[in-house]
């Protein structure tokens, strides 16, 4: 058993794998990425109700397509310019649920 861990040892990298770095960025940022995830579904579902494209959302809001598609993935710390641009356009209430903005 001691060699084959010897063996296993001589091909380890010594650099942190991509999983290592990613299992830890989630650990670190658990409770804005729930949140992001969150909002990322939400927008999906009005997404779907509305029948809007990735591509129309990033035009009216004056961002890229790609930055769109980071948003839905729910990975991405949000400003509150953004969320306020995404509320308005989607008609959906993310930061105060329930309230009447006019």
């Amino acid at each position: 058993m001691e060699n084959v861990i010897n063996k296993l040892r001589q091909h380890e990298s010594p650099n942190k794998s991509r999983w290592r770095n990613d299992a830890d960025f989630r650990r670190e940022n658990k409770s804005w990425l729930r949140h992001s995830q969150f909002i990322a579904m939400l927008m999906l579902d009005k997404m779907e109700d509305l029948d809007m494209t990735q591509k129309a959302l990033a035009s009216q809001m004056n961002v890229s397509q790609q930055y769109i598609s980071k948003i839905l993935k729910g990975r991405e710390n949000l400003s509150l310019e953004t969320l306020a641009k995404i509320e308005d356009i989607l008609h959906i209430n993310i930061l105060v649920p329930d309230y009447d903005y006019d």
